[in-house]
């Protein structure tokens, strides 16, 4: 008896037939496909951050490819290693990818050497994102200390995408050194073009510097917070998130409404290696995104 077997087609699978939810574990779990990608522009910011602009190169995949603000990916630089990169770009585009890297060890050393036309490997998007859409109709605080508003440039595309959607939007961002500011050639494109309130602190001015000067802290100062009506987003050194959080409570912002972007030890995104785990709950699983109030109820979190 001859059996004839149906043709089989993927593509017409449940989960083919939708956009990927990245957030659900039991996908996450399975993302581990690498896309093979190109740098295709580099962005010097300071002495030791680059912008870079990657594209997968097929375009089936570069269209699919989908992500929210907070979530990361694991760069691979072929026969050297990989790290895990927050995304820094707006999730509406589909042409590249944006990753702002610090040159800090032996991968990311390496990366900051590339040119472009290099070919690299991107696997994710990985972890948690920002709520955005509980946000809607609210006031948004985005508050950034030193290369945490590389994260922050994603909710900030988002907001401005979907500005009607906000009430006001405030950025709060400080560095130890002028020389440290990242992105501020877009400070004036945030300002007119997004409709937002920036401020900006320096800790060690320079002979040139003609702005603030302290502590992110004394920027609170400046502005007038609702607490009833606004979610708080701050990515920064974790010493920073108790002083910063402590504030925003004191004021009545709930810690269900604030929200941090941890990314303790991560390594392979996937929670296989354990290095990022705290007690039972792993950063780069069920992070890196938290509202505050997980963050205080984990034992050295931060």
């Amino acid at each position: 008896m001859n059996i004839k077997i149906p043709e089989y087609d993927i593509n017409l699978e449940p989960f083919m037939t939708g956009p990927p939810d990245f957030n659900n574990k039991s996908v996450l779990m399975q993302t581990e496909k690498g896309f093979k990608s190109e740098v295709i522009n580099i962005v010097k910011l300071t002495a030791q951050e680059k912008l870079f602009q990657i594209r997968i190169l097929d375009s089936c995949e570069r269209e699919k490819f989908t992500f929210l603000p907070g979530q990361f990916v694991m760069l691979e630089l072929p026969g050297c290693g990989e790290v895990p990169i927050s995304i820094s770009s707006s999730s509406s585009n589909r042409e590249f990818i944006g990753l702002c890297i610090r040159k800090a060890g032996k991968v990311t050393g390496m990366i900051d050497r590339l040119g472009p036309g290099a070919i690299v490997g991107i696997r994710g998007p990985f972890g948690t994102h920002f709520p955005m859409q509980r946000m809607k109709g609210r006031n948004v605080l985005l508050i950034a200390g030193g290369l945490g508003i590389a994260p922050l440039r994603s909710p900030i595309y988002w907001v401005n995408e979907h500005r009607s959607e906000y009430n006001d939007i405030t950025i709060l961002y400080g560095t130890r050194e002028p020389g440290q500011i990242l992105f501020d050639y877009q400070f004036e494109e945030w300002q007119k073009i997004y409709n937002l309130k920036l401020l900006t602190i320096i800790q060690e001015p320079d002979d040139n510097w003609k702005g603030r000067v302290g502590l992110i802290t004394d920027l609170f100062k400046e502005i007038r917070i609702d607490p009833d009506n606004t979610f708080a987003i701050v990515c920064g050194p974790p010493v920073m998130f108790k002083f910063v959080c402590a504030y925003l409570g004191n004021i009545g912002i709930p810690r269900q409404r604030m929200f941090v972007s941890l990314e303790r030890r991560m390594h392979c995104g996937m929670g296989k290696c354990c290095r990022c785990n705290v007690g039972s709950t792993f950063t780069c699983l069920d992070g890196p995104v938290f509202d505050y109030w997980t963050v205080m109820n984990l034992k050295e979190a931060i």
